[in-house]
Formats: structure tokens, C-alpha cells, sequence
């Protein structure tokens, strides 16, 4: 099996790196590591945050399973800490993991020269005006028109990414196993003049979001990703056809994760 290591740029999370790769070494394990960016690894080892693991999945793709071990605050990807790396290696040396597949965000935008983009995200993507100004929005589902959105900003997330940003805009947290994306308002503007629907919106696998931008210039986030975008006509979001495999050599349950990461951490 091939193995690629992602890692948050600090010199604890270096040595930590290191000493997992000599327990490896020492317990004669059958991994190697691949060596450079044009090697397609088994499985990557993101050793960091949260936001390092982002960086993993779309550094590799979709095709490698990825294991966290976090180097900070207790991170909502990563199962293992520095001081379990004993326990790591036995179990990847011993034990065949339980494959956790996590839906994604596809989104399409298009620019009003006719071009079209396919993007996708894990956690979410994130839609503002450019200069932090209102960001205008008419939001459609399935073709159907529900609001002209006037506020911050919209989130698509993804099941997994329902615990990020999208919890903190008081959206539902969805168990991955429900394929679903969910739409949430940033400090949406509502009065006599103008209303939204004000909640957060679950949407099931076979429905499709589209947002008829207004502003000439927006910023548009992809997980860790963030641009500014000119002339966007328009973007369709749905539940993406792939998924990120996580292997899991604890049996942490999603729910588990979220009361470590939110209120027994």
C-alpha cells in the first residue's frame, strides 16, 4: 500500500510526521510513501487540522482514503492524536478499516461569456459579494423560483460540512449517511420591503439549487479555496456524484464526533 502524508506547515506537526514514519520502519511494515506529487498514494495521512485534511482531499482526489491524525484543537476529520501513534500503527499493520463515504457539494458555474466551470467541495461552498457589500441572489430549486435573497451570503454544505460554517449560521447538522445538501442565509436582510426564508434548507439527493447572481463581481468559496469571480451568470449546486472514502480504524460514531468537537471535546 502507498501512502501520502499532507501536513499543517509548523515544525511539532514535522516531527510528528517523522516519528510516526520511523514507528512504521520499525515495525517493518509493507507501506511505502510515494515520493512525489505524481504518485497516486492507497491512503493519505493528513497530520494537522481540519483545514489540512481539505487540503488533502483536493491535493489527491477521490480515489485515496484518508485518516486524520490532528497536532492542535480536536479536529472533526481526525481520529487520532500525536500520543496514539503506537495504537495507529498496530491497527493499520493489523486491522482492516471500516470505510466511512462522505457526500460532496457539486457545483457548476457559469459566466456570461457561455463558459462553464465544475467545481466541488467537501465541507461547503460559500457565496459573497466581492467587496462585502449586500449580495443579491434569486435562488431557484428544481427550476422553481423561491426568493430574491438580499444579505452577506449563501452556504451549499455538504452533510459533513453541515458542522462547519453552516452550524455557525444555525443550519441542521445531517449524518453523512443522508445524501443531501443544505442551503443556509448569511444575515439575510428581511423587512417590509424585503423577506427571505430566513431557515436553512435540506435538500435530498435528486434536487438541484440554482443562484442567478446579481453582483458583477463575487467571491466564491470552495472549502479552503476562495476567489473572486466576474460576470457569474449563475450556479447549480446538487449532491456531488463521488464521495470521500475516510478510513476509520476506531469506531467513532458521527454523533460521537460531534459531541467531542462540540461539547465534551
Amino acid at each position: 500500500m502507498k501512502i501520502a502524508t499532507v501536513l499543517r506547515n509548523d515544525d511539532y506537526t514535522r516531527e510528528v510526521e517523522q516519528a510516526l514514519k520511523e514507528k512504521l520502519h520499525a515495525a517493518n511494515s509493507p507501506f511505502t510513501f510515494v515520493k512525489g506529487p505524481g504518485e497516486q498514494p492507497d491512503m493519505v495521512l493528513s497530520i494537522g487540522g481540519d483545514g489540512t485534511l481539505l487540503e488533502a482531499v483536493h491535493q489527491y482526489g477521490i480515489e485515496p482514503s484518508y485518516v486524520g491524525i490532528h497536532t492542535g484543537h480536536l479536529g472533526f476529520y481526525a481520529d487520532w492524536r500525536p500520543e496514539e501513534l503506537d495504537e495507529f500503527v498496530e491497527r493499520l499493520m493489523n486491522d482492516e478499516p471500516l470505510i466511512a463515504e462522505y457526500p460532496t457539494v457539486q457545483c457548476r458555474i457559469s459566466t456570461r461569456d457561455g463558459k462553464q466551470y465544475e467545481k466541488w467541495a467537501l465541507n461547503e461552498m460559500v457565496l459573497r459579494n466581492a467587496n462585502l457589500s449586500t449580495l443579491v441572489t434569486c435562488v431557484y430549486i428544481n427550476g422553481d423560483e423561491l426568493e430574491t435573497f438580499r444579505g452577506d451570503g449563501l452556504i451549499v454544505s455538504s452533510p459533513s460540512g453541515s458542522t462547519a460554517y453552516n452550524k455557525a449560521v444555525d443550519g441542521a447538522i445531517v449524518h453523512p449517511s443522508i445524501e443531501a445538501i443544505q442551503l443556509s442565509e448569511i444575515a439575510s436582510i428581511n423587512n417590509q420591503a424585503y423577506r427571505t426564508i430566513n431557515s436553512s434548507l435540506v435538500l435530498p439527493k435528486h434536487h438541484e439549487v440554482e443562484l442567478i447572481v446579481m453582483n458583477p463581481e463575487i467571491m466564491i468559496g470552495l472549502d479552503r479555496e476562495q476567489a473572486v469571480w466576474r460576470d457569474v451568470c449563475s450556479i447549480r449546486c446538487r449532491v456531488g456524484p463521488d464521495k470521500v472514502k475516510f478510513a476509520r480504524y476506531k469506531r467513532l460514531t458521527f454523533w460521537g464526533r460531534v459531541r467531542n468537537s462540540f461539547i465534551s471535546g
